[in-house]
């Protein structure tokens, strides 16, 4: 991977994290469509670490409250009903199930999810899942009314985006809103959910890089920063636009580029499994 391959593919990333659109799915577009090797799920996962640092220093304060409380709450019984210690226990149910799942399915994650049929099939499916949750959820509920069962079915949704084309927030924002939260606390809720799960990935994968099928370790780092700042301000774009306006233009969009991405597979101009995985290169 070439040093100006690395910063597309970080801006790439930074941009289409934290919208519904599925930044997996847009990291192996794009390189398909450049001409350029597939990066690989390993560095898929390590450059969203730069990601959910951006969420961790947008969200410091919460994350902050949240943390200590719940460690509080291990030794103090004042602190177990404190919202912020339940908040730290809710987050770790609902990082259950994309644990669970993305060990029992490595290995499709890492070659079988990639192929761009699927990915295109997924754009589609679950954009207008998306439309229609946005369209029947209630809206009603804040993340006070959070309960057991709703984190598990954030976790449930946040892990069908191990398949690119689903897309982390995309899922789990879906959720919500079928869960009758607001847009707002669905996606906050799905910003913190996407911590442990995210951070835990990129760190497992951190050893793949460099290896004969991820790229060097300078070009993966030079991404992750790139993704950092620019998925910084896509979090801060996107949480006032949710409270204004609704999903539908990223609904359009995901039903455009899967269509676009079918079209050009099925009339052979883009092979559904174009760009080998990436070997090495020096920095």
């Amino acid at each position: 991977m070439s040093w100006f391959e690395a910063l597309v593919l970080g801006l790439v990333q930074g941009l289409t994290e934290f919208l519904p659109i599925s930044s997996s799915a847009h990291l192996r577009i794009v390189a398909a469509f450049a001409g350029w090797g597939d990066p690989g799920a390993a560095f898929t996962a390590v450059t969203q670490i730069g990601t959910e640092l951006a969420v961790l220093l947008y969200f410091s304060r919460k994350i902050g409250r949240i943390i200590s409380h719940w460690f509080l709450s291990l030794s103090k019984p004042q602190y177990r009903g404190d919202p912020d210690a339940r908040m730290g226990w809710l987050i770790i149910v609902g990082s259950v199930p994309i644990v669970v799942l993305g060990l029992l399915f490595q290995e499709d994650i890492e070659h079988a999810f990639r192929d761009l049929r699927l990915i295109a099939t997924t754009l589609i499916v679950f954009g207008l899942l998306l439309l229609v949750a946005d369209r029947v959820g209630r809206k009603e509920r804040d993340l006070d009314h959070l309960t057991v069962p709703h984190g598990l079915g954030y976790g449930f949704a946040q892990a069908m985006a191990l398949i690119p084309g689903v897309s982390r927030s995309g899922g789990t924002i879906t959720g919500g809103l079928l869960l009758g939260y607001k847009r707002a606390d669905a996606a906050e809720y799905s910003f913190l959910l996407a911590v442990p799960a995210v951070l835990g990935s990129g760190f497992y994968k951190l050893t793949d890089i460099g290896d004969s099928d991820a790229p060097a370790w300078g070009p993966t780092i030079l991404a992750t920063i790139v993704a950092f700042g620019v998925g910084y301000l896509v979090i801060a774009w996107l949480m006032s636009y949710i409270r204004r306006r609704s999903f539908l233009p990223f609904v359009i969009y995901r039903f455009a580029l899967g269509t676009l991405l079918l079209v050009l597979v099925f009339t052979g101009t883009l092979d559904p499994e174009a760009g080998p995985a990436v070997a090495p290169s020096s920095p």
